[in-house]
């Protein structure tokens, strides 16, 4: 499963796809996939999100 971050709000879920709208602020917005796909990504224990994706 993928992680997405809303680029409106910042709101962070995990998801196979993003939504239409944010479940947070429930615009239609664009999703980031934050998920860590290397090794070095999740090194700081973050849970297999990438702490670099702001």
């Amino acid at each position: 499963m993928s992680s997405w971050k809303c680029q409106n709000c910042g709101y962070m879920f995990e998801s196979e796809a993003p939504p239409n709208e944010c479940p947070s602020c429930k615009e239609k917005c664009e999703f980031v996939d934050n998920t860590c796909y290397t090794p070095d990504c999740d090194a700081g224990g973050t849970g297999g999100i990438d702490p670099r994706i702001k």
